[in-house]
């Protein structure tokens, strides 16, 4: 009984966090389609003052931050990032 129980607290687990990573992504689709939106915004309205890239940054660092939250504290270079990107390099030399 308590290895069904471990398993279905893993698959939770897993579920859990695939949930988190596609709230991320549609996170990062949003940023991307409005922040568009808010350079052309800008550039059409005003191109003598440039205000996009203020709530470029805001929301940038904000979704930085989910996706540390998400992804875990090193989400960005994390070892197993490296170890891939010099896997992928030594296979291209190869």
């Amino acid at each position: 009984m308590k290895i069904i129980d471990d398993k279905s607290k893993e698959y939770m687990a897993a579920k859990a966090q695939v949930e988190e990573e596609k709230k991320f992504y549609i996170h990062l689709g949003t940023y991307i389609v409005m922040n568009t939106f808010f350079v052309i915004l800008n550039l059409l309205t005003s191109p003598d003052h440039l205000w996009f890239y203020w709530p470029m940054l805001g929301w940038g660092l904000g979704l930085a931050f989910n996706a540390m939250k998400v992804f875990g504290k090193n989400a960005f270079f994390s070892k197993d990032w490296e170890e891939r990107k010099i896997e992928k390099y030594m296979r291209k030399r190869r």
